[in-house]
């Protein structure tokens, strides 16, 4: 038997771990009021009750406008909580999976970023979680580090139900077409996450659906899938102001996680499969 803890396993990221953890695989997924990162003595106390062999570090602040607001808070909870994470992990001898981000990079390149490209990030989320990255790369040896994107499912809060909103309340959308990135399956990435740490191959990986999309495209898709026939206008990025500078190219590849035998189905088909009980309902 495993025992695996998950920080933030009350996320969209943390449930879908939950539902596709392997056999023989005790999950304790603890939230923010039991588990607060931020305090280093209650992380320690929780892994020494806990006992985990693997902690999964889903916990952070992922509002990226709101980190630019307020960036004390981003540097708090994405940095110096990882730093409490990977620090307790080495004293209790546990592995550590700790989620990452498209935005350490900056965008400015035209092809998509794999995992030895050279971070550059553009905003205080990115830049607060390659610090991140960094303090578990300098506390903790047995550690793999998942960059992902644009993370979804059917519920919560995330851009396809907030496309989904959206078009109940007005006639006509207007999306971003010039900004692109990896639309990502929660299911899909918490499956290729269990099946990287039944391995120990410790390392970074991009574990991200193929393809690439806008957001532009991927609310047409959204809404396409639903045979909802509410149009959508394409505008540049500059039309939308946000307190935050995203990367314009924002895209994914991995060359560690395919040599694992780790691959991530095309962002088309997992939203096919993502909104087939929508379809159904």
């Amino acid at each position: 038997m495993v025992r695996v803890l998950i920080t933030g396993g009350h996320g969209q990221l943390g449930r879908a771990l939950v539902r596709t953890a392997p056999a023989h695989t005790e999950v304790i997924a603890l939230g923010a009021a039991e588990c607060d990162v931020t305090d280093p003595f209650t992380v320690r106390a929780v892994l020494a009750r806990v006992e985990p062999t693997l902690v999964i570090h889903c916990a952070a602040w992922t509002d990226v406008d709101g980190c630019e607001r307020h960036p004390e808070r981003a540097w708090r909870v994405n940095a110096l909580g990882t730093q409490h994470i990977a620090a307790a992990c080495a004293a209790a001898e546990a592995a550590l999976v700790a989620l990452s981000t498209n935005y350490v990079f900056d965008g400015e390149q035209d092809e998509p970023y794999h995992e030895f490209a050279r971070p550059h990030p553009l905003s205080v989320y990115g830049a607060s979680k390659l610090a991140a990255e960094e303090v578990v790369r300098a506390l903790c040896p047995r550690h793999y580090i998942v960059r992902t994107a644009m993370l979804y499912d059917a519920h919560g809060r995330n851009f396809v139900t907030t496309v989904l909103r959206l078009a109940r309340e007005q006639p006509r959308l207007r999306m971003v077409a010039d900004q692109y990135g990896s639309p990502t399956f929660v299911d899909d990435l918490a499956k290729a996450i269990w099946q990287l740490v039944a391995q120990p191959a410790y390392g970074t990986y991009h574990l991200v659906n193929a393809g690439r999309a806008s957001w532009y495209e991927w609310a047409v898709a959204v809404l396409e899938t639903l045979g909802l026939g509410v149009p959508v206008e394409p505008i540049p990025a500059s039309q939308f102001r946000r307190a935050a500078r995203p990367p314009r190219n924002g895209v994914l590849t991995s060359l560690a996680a395919p040599a694992l035998g780790i691959v991530l189905p095309d962002w088309r088909d997992a939203l096919t499969r993502c909104l087939a009980p929508l379809r159904s309902a």
